[in-house]
Formats: structure tokens, C-alpha cells, sequence
């Protein structure tokens, strides 16, 4: 029973660090974001505020989170994350507008883009590991 005990420990640590690992790249993120709109306001277009942010702080955000093995609620949370964006940038709360501005603006949620860069990390990884 103390095997079993120092596992759900152990598991326990892994999900606490990986939880701080992703809570970082949020604040950070959320300071870029809010640094954008201070400066830029409402006078830029919403294309041109999105391009900014998808260039200068979803990097932030994203940052080597495809070598994570990450659980559902943490890619809502991520997810989340672009939501409240859209819903501060169009001044809306309804998530079918959210969605459909999303998909208007070709911007994939984080849980879409992790999924494809896990898929690339991993092949690469394959790769890697069989080419010695």
C-alpha cells in the first residue's frame, strides 16, 4: 500500500508542475494581450489586432506546451484563454458569435493547434529516436 501511496504522490507533483507550466505562458500571455490593447485601443481594426496578438503573444502562450501530455480540462483552460480574448475583442459573451468570429477570422482555438504540434513533435521525435 506504500508503493501505491508514493505513485498517486508522485502523479499528484506531475500535475501541479504541469499545471504551473501552463499558468505561466497565461500570465504572460494576458500581460502582451492587455499590453496590445493599451497601446492600440479600439482605433485598430479587429484583423489587425488579431494579427498582432496571434504573432506576438500566442507564442507566449504556446511555447513548447506539444511535449506536455495535458489533460482535457487543461486544454479548456487554454482554450478558454482565446475565448475570453475574442469576447473582450467584440465585446460579446455569447460563444456561438465567439465561435463564429473565430472561424470568420481563421483563428483555431489552442487545443486544435496543440493537437496538430503534438502530432509533428512526435513523428520528428520518431524520426530522431530511429535515425541513429
Amino acid at each position: 500500500m506504500g508503493n501505491r501511496d508514493a505513485l498517486s504522490w508522485d502523479l499528484f507533483c506531475s500535475i501541479q508542475k504541469i499545471e504551473m507550466f501552463i499558468r505561466c505562458p497565461k500570465r504572460g500571455f494576458h500581460r502582451s494581450a492587455n499590453s496590445i490593447f493599451s497601446k492600440i485601443g479600439r482605433t485598430a481594426s479587429e484583423e489587425v489586432i488579431l494579427q498582432i496578438i496571434s504573432s506576438k503573444c500566442m507564442p507566449i502562450l504556446m511555447y513548447g506546451l506539444e511535449t506536455l501530455p495535458l489533460q482535457k480540462s487543461q486544454l479548456n483552460s487554454l482554450d478558454f484563454v482565446t475565448n475570453r480574448l475574442f469576447m473582450k475583442l467584440f465585446r460579446t459573451t455569447d460563444i456561438r458569435i465567439i465561435s463564429l468570429c473565430q472561424e470568420l477570422f481563421d483563428f483555431e482555438l489552442q487545443s486544435v493547434q496543440l493537437e496538430r504540434r503534438c502530432k509533428k513533435f512526435c513523428m520528428v521525435f520518431y524520426l530522431v529516436k530511429f535515425a541513429f
